[in-house]
Parts: structure tokens; sequence; C-alpha cells
């Protein structure tokens, strides 16, 4: 197989794959829609009210507050969160991240949790069960707090939540944000002041408006994904949602919705039995895990704690939190290529400074590692070359007889000691890290609005002048006129002149991340001096390489 048919065949391959990628979000997104309005209208009643979402429990004896309090927002601020907490069920109904910024160059911190362009998306969490106060058919408890705004000056900072029902027990409902994390610990203090025991149990979920995700080069997968003790990493679509509830039993386990870059995560206590869900209620979608029932003595106190993470696609911070979290870093199934890359160029830019010049060295050291097979690889195209006339040979002496003509031409090979598909493993070898380096920009935090020089600000954007494609469609036209040809067909000669503006414009049409067109473009101006290098070589030898 010569090299020029693989790398045509290839670039067709990766074309139709992206476009099948596209086509198929676009038939997803509309049969979530199509469903979730269907299941709106065929859910079951419930005694909550439908803007609360609480899951499913029994509501026997569910005393309702002492006083009516008045509903108000907490607002609180770290130095990496600046978070909104409703009073009325404690949920944090608006997330920013103050390290990273909404839209690149802007001091406008990222909005990950909140109301957005018509949209919802919250965390929630509360006590059902036998007399949990989330469980009241009058609607879920409204808290009461000793500041309406807090701020953290140390290495910690405690947010608590109170209220007290109308037989004396007492919910403090407590947020516990910690410098430069993350993750937030929620605990629940049950003060059960009465002579008769309760039960409680502990639910946490994330609800998020139904939404089609980006264009295949702009996000990785939106939606909802779980873990339990068989299964380590799941995803269930919106799509999933509409077409069946959730309801998988396991210890310990977590639920996350996932977007790119970023996660919302709530990972219970692992000791304990608790069971995943979903409901898709309104347009609305909801991942949630619930604990088991807690039975609280009468005159005691018990602590139900949880936790939540809200920011980065962090793999070390989530794999802190969880063992099973960090595979939310997707990296599809070349991850055992992505993540030691990822590795690599971490490496590099801590010695660089530049996500960019990263880059370029981390496809230098690619192409230093694939030298033996790209120099196995011009040798054999330069003496597929040479054999050219002996082949016509071979053509015009067996003429249609293909049997003949293919035993000739092992013959020949085998003489020659030449291998036809020497010139196939590296261009295959280079495809999957390609495409790794690809899940890499998608997946990778770190590389979000990550600059380089003069107009490449943001490495994991499109090239805003194209001059990556251009110049990478150029470096491409430059290889093929160096290399000799070894395709003999018109047809396919044509097609392999037309490459380098095909794959220019691919790169245009699909706004690739500027920093993965700035690895291919580098790729290829080594792959271009390694060839002058391999060629110079093989003529001092004698061997006749180009025309």
């Amino acid at each position: 197989m010569e090299s020029q048919r693989t790398f045509l065949f290839i670039g067709l391959l990766l074309v139709s794959f992206l476009l099948f990628q596209e086509w198929n979000n676009e038939k997803l997104q509309a049969n979530a829609d199509t469903s979730a309005t269907t299941q709106q209208v065929t859910a079951p009643s419930s005694s909550i009210a439908q803007d609360d979402d609480v899951p499913a429990s029994t509501q026997n004896d569910v005393p309702a507050a002492v006083t009516k309090a008045v509903r108000s927002v907490i607002t609180v601020k770290t130095d990496v969160l600046d978070v909104k907490i409703d009073t009325k069920g404690g949920d944090v109904v608006e997330a920013k991240l103050l390290q990273h910024a909404e839209t690149h160059g802007s001091d406008t911190p990222f909005l990950l949790l909140g109301e957005f362009e018509g949209r919802q998306y919250i965390s929630q969490s509360g006590l059902i069960g036998l007399h949990g106060p989330d469980a009241n058919p009058e609607g879920r408890p409204v808290y009461t707090a000793p500041q309406k705004a807090y701020e953290l000056s140390g290495d910690e900072l405690r947010v608590p939540l109170t209220f007290v029902d109308n037989k004396g027990v007492q919910y403090t409902k407590t947020y516990v944000f910690k410098a430069g994390k993350y993750d937030v610990a929620l605990e629940y203090t049950v003060n059960n002041t009465t002579a008769d025991p309760i039960q409680v149990q502990l639910y946490t979920q994330v609800k998020r408006t139904v939404q089609a995700k980006g264009s295949m080069v702009d996000q990785t997968y939106l939606g909802a994904t779980y873990g339990t003790s068989e299964e380590p990493y799941e995803k269930y679509s919106f799509e999933d949602m509409a077409e069946a509830n959730l309801s998988k039993n396991t210890q310990g386990g977590y639920i996350a919705f996932i977007q790119h870059y970023f996660l919302s995560a709530w990972v219970p206590d692992q000791t304990v039995n608790n069971t995943v869900y979903t409901l898709l209620r309104n347009n609305q979608g909801i991942i949630g895990i619930k604990g088991e029932a807690v039975n609280v003595q009468a005159n005691s106190t018990t602590n139900i704690n949880s936790t939540f993470y809200m920011g980065p696609k962090d793999g070390d911070a989530l794999e802190a939190i969880h063992e099973d979290l960090d595979l939310a870093v997707d990296f599809g199934w070349l991850w055992f290529i992505s993540q030691p890359l990822l590795v690599l160029l971490k490496l590099l830019y801590s010695f660089i400074g530049n996500w960019g010049v990263a880059i370029i060295a981390i496809t230098i050291l690619v192409k230093m590692a694939l030298y033996p097979l790209t120099k196995a690889q011009y040798t054999s195209m330069a003496k597929m070359r040479a054999l050219q006339p002996k082949m016509m040979q071979l053509k015009e002496r067996y003429g249609d007889d293909r049997q003949k003509m293919g035993q000739a031409t092992m013959e020949l090979y085998r003489k020659e000691k030449v291998n036809p598909m020497g010139g196939c493993l590296p261009l295959l070898l280079q495809m999957p890290i390609f495409l790794a380096l690809f899940y890499v920009f998608l997946e990778s935090p770190e590389l979000r609005h990550a600059e380089f020089m003069f107009w490449l600000t943001d490495l994991s954007a499109k090239d805003p002048y194209y001059v990556l494609p251009i110049l990478f469609g150029a470096s491409m036209f430059l290889t093929q006129k160096l290399q000799p040809m070894t395709v003999t067909d018109p047809m396919q000669q044509k097609m392999m002149t037309y490459m380098p503006i095909v794959f220019t414009f691919f790169f245009i049409l699909f706004p690739f991340p500027s920093g993965l067109v700035l690895y291919w473009l580098v790729s290829n101006l080594i792959t271009i001096a390694q060839m002058l290098y391999i060629y110079r070589g093989m003529e001092k030898q004698g061997i006749k390489v180009r025309d």
C-alpha cells in the first residue's frame, strides 16, 4: 500500500467521522427535545411543588416550620469561588469560577452554575424520608443564616443554615469552603430534641436545562454521568433521561454533570448504600443520588455528610474526592495516549512557560520518537519509486492476469528487499496521536485561553485569521512535491494533488483548536526536514529518489 493512498484514506476517514458526529449530535438533540416534551406531559403528579423537583419519598408525619422565614440569597466568596445560596432549600443557585474568565481577555469570571440565556443550572440537596423537611407537601424549608454575605479570610469558611420545625427538631445545613478548593463539604446536623425517633434521608442532585452541545470540535460530551461500585464511569444523556428514569443501587458512587472543561459533581458518603436516579421534567434534566434512611433517636444528634464539586476538570482534584471521578476528564477511546501526552505537555510547560512553545517541543519529541519509522517510510517509498520501470515490465508481460501479476510483484519485492507496507505505519501512528491531542485540547482546562504569541492568543480556539491552516496547506503541498510519487493511476494522482487544498478548507470549515493545527504544521515542517536529510543520504548511495 503506497503512502499517498494511505494518507488519502485517513484524510477522507477523518472528514467522514467529523461530519457523522455533527449530524448525529443534531439528530440526538432533536430526539431529546421531542422526548422531553412527551415526558413533561406524562410525568406522574407529585405532592411536592414541581419547581422544587424533590425526589420521591414517603411523606408521613412531616412537620411544618415554626415560623415562615423570609426567603433570601446568601453570597459566599473565596479565592476561587463566588457562590450564591438560596435559603429556600439551601441550594447553590449560582457559582462563578474566579480563576477562569468567561471569555478570553475578559475580567468577568466564568459562570458555571446559575441562570443564563434562558437556561438553568443549579445544585440541590435536602432531607426527605418519613420526617425530612424537604418532603413537606407545603414546600421545602426556608433556612435562616447569621449573615447575608461571607468571605474567606483563612483556610476554611463555614456557612451554617438553620431550620427548626414545629416539633422542635433543629436542622443545620453547613457548607464548608476551603482556600484554593473547588470541592465544598456539606454537613447536615439533625438535632432531635423530641421524645420520639425520626427518620430522614439525604438527597443531592444537579438540575440543568436540556441543551444541545456545540459542534464536534467545539465541545465534548454535555450531559450527566455517574459512577457505581460496578460501573466506574457511565454517561446518561438528556436523551437517555427522556427514554427512562435511571435507578441504580450502589455502595458509595457519585453523580455529575459535565461540559466543555468544567463539571459539577456530588460525592456522598462512600460507606453507605445509595441510589443514583434521574428525572426529566419541564425541559429540566436531573441526576441525583439518595442515601439510605437515617434514624435519629430521641434527644440525640446525627451528622450526615456529602461533598459537592463545582469547577474545572482537574483530574488530580477529582481523584482526590472519588477514585473514579477523574474519569470525567473524558479522553475517549484514546485515553491511554492522551493522558501521557497531557502529562508530558504539562511537564514541558513547567520548564518553558509558554503553551505554544510546549506544543512545538512535544511535536519535536514525537517526531524524534517516530524517526526510525519515518526513515523506513521514505526509504521504502524511494525504493518503490525505483522499481516503477520493472513494475511496468511486469504489467506488459502479464497483462490482465492478476494472479500471475500479483505473484510476480511479490517476488520482485522479496528480491529487491522492499516492504510495500513500509510507508503506511508512520502515518497510521500519527493519526491516533493527532486525535489524542485533539481530546487533550478539548478536555484540559489548562489549555483554555492559553496564549502563544502574536495573533495566537487562545490555543484552544480556532486561528482567527486562518494563518495556520493556510501554512499547513502550503507545507502539505511542499511535502508532496518533495516526495516521490508512487501512485500511477491518473485519478488518484489528481486527488493527491488537491489534498492540500481540501485539508486547508477542512481546517477552516471545522474550527479546530489553533494549538492542534500548530502541532500538525510543525510536524509537517519537521517531516520535510527529515525527508530532505533521508533523501540526501540515499542519493549519496546512488539511489535515485526523485526525477
